[in-house]
């Protein structure tokens, strides 16, 4: 339904993306494209790359007199450094850093230059998936579909939480959007800055966990019947594609694993008017691979940076011998910049079960089908509460 590709090195020129499979008149605002984009390059324990870039994406196909065409969207994002790299002689890189792209891509690729790896397989693709989420994130409003995250843990410093309501959740990305951390808890943020401060000092690298949670979803979007249609596995695949994400979970599911069945499953409730709810949302918002109204809570476990001022121990491929890292500018800690990335990833799945879900080609044609859309009411589940058999030969 909704796909992209996404091109473009970290130094290179310039990044670009193109999508297709948006539905046409839907008004875009590239402000708010924009705004995703800054959002992204905000966060304490930042390296000094965010203070060359300033991210602006230019619309270059797909969007006329601010709606949509239904034709693929084509967008560009400059890197201004392009400018401090143009004409200038490259010394090679030929000691692979762990953790990085470096060994795994010149085996898969037979590169001769270690850079090769590292400019493609850098973050600073994400910037293309922010403004392509930013996109979805306008085709999602236009149903009532709110996304947020936050941050809930930086090395030891850590925040649980348990409520997970609409109203919670939008109060806490808005705090979150308070402090250079992200995290909606204030004292907290204060540990989790105090973390990122010392790392600097010991020249070593951060890592942690976020949370992104989307609201007022509708129930029955993705399916249970093939493997690749899951929308849970579609959501934990596209949050781990993210550079550095090593895990993800939705709601508290590692934690639940240590419990009973009976502490966990989230009971059916029948209100006065015959509209059925959760009690609790344990489940993260989804049960067989499809949504059930209640709020999508994604957990994301991020890796600390791999680029460490602390030179680590690798072999320099031109010669064979064993050798130090050298260190290539890069955070000290990006768990706080992942936020909007992740964001932006669950509102691109989210966008395209939407709009398999409703067809059309079209806002227009979409809004009634939204409307007629089931609901978690007795009225949309007519059963027939008769014996059958299932007539096979």
């Amino acid at each position: 339904m909704i796909r992209f590709l996404t091109a473009g090195e970290s130094h290179g020129p310039m990044l670009t993306t193109i999508i297709e499979g948006l539905p046409a008149g839907l008004p875009l605002d590239v402000d708010a494209i924009n705004y995703e984009l800054a959002r992204r390059q905000k966060g304490y324990g930042s390296g000094g790359r965010m203070q060359i870039e300033k991210d602006k994406v230019r619309i270059t196909s797909g969007v006329m007199n601010g709606l949509t065409t239904g034709s693929p969207l084509a967008m560009i994002v400059e890197n201004r450094d392009f400018k401090n790299w143009r004409e200038r002689d490259i010394p090679p890189i030929t000691t692979p850093r762990p953790g990085h792209a470096d060994l795994t891509g010149a085996v898969k690729y037979g590169y001769r230059e270690l850079r090769l790896a590292l400019e493609r397989a850098s973050a600073r693709e994400t910037t293309m998936r922010v403004a392509i989420g930013a996109v979805c994130r306008q085709l999602l409003a236009e149903f009532g579909v709110n996304i947020g995250g936050y941050v809930v843990q930086i090395g030891q410093a850590a925040v649980h939480y348990d409520d997970y309501t609409p109203q919670v959740l939008a109060e806490r990305a808005r705090l979150a959007e308070s402090n250079d951390v992200r995290c909606p808890d204030a004292a907290v943020a204060e540990q989790m800055r105090e973390a990122i401060r010392q790392a600097k000092i010991d020249k070593d690298t951060l890592g942690g966990v976020f949370e992104v949670v989307a609201w007022h979803v509708p129930p029955g979007l993705g399916s249970h019947v093939h493997w690749d249609r899951k929308l849970d596995a579609r959501i934990l695949a596209a949050m781990v594609s993210i550079q550095a994400m090593k895990g993800a979970e939705l709601g508290h599911a590692f934690e639940n694993a240590g419990k009973r069945g009976s502490e966990v499953h989230d009971e059916i409730i029948r209100d006065e008017d015959g509209h059925l709810y959760r009690k609790t949302n344990r489940a993260g918002g989804l049960e067989g691979g499809i949504t059930t109204g209640e709020p999508i809570i994604v957990r994301v476990a991020m890796k600390p940076i791999s680029t460490v001022l602390k030179a680590l121990q690798s072999v320099n491929l031109a010669t064979g011998e064993p050798a130090p890292t050298t260190y290539e500018r890069s955070d000290f800690c990006a768990t706080p910049r992942a936020v909007p990335i992740g964001e932006a990833m669950l509102a691109i799945v989210l966008a395209d079960a939407l709009v398999e879900k409703l067809g059309g080609d079209s806002i227009e044609e979409m809004r009634p089908r939204f409307e007629a859309l089931r609901r978690n009411h007795l009225d949309d589940l007519p059963m027939d509460n008769t014996l059958w058999r299932f007539g096979y030969e």
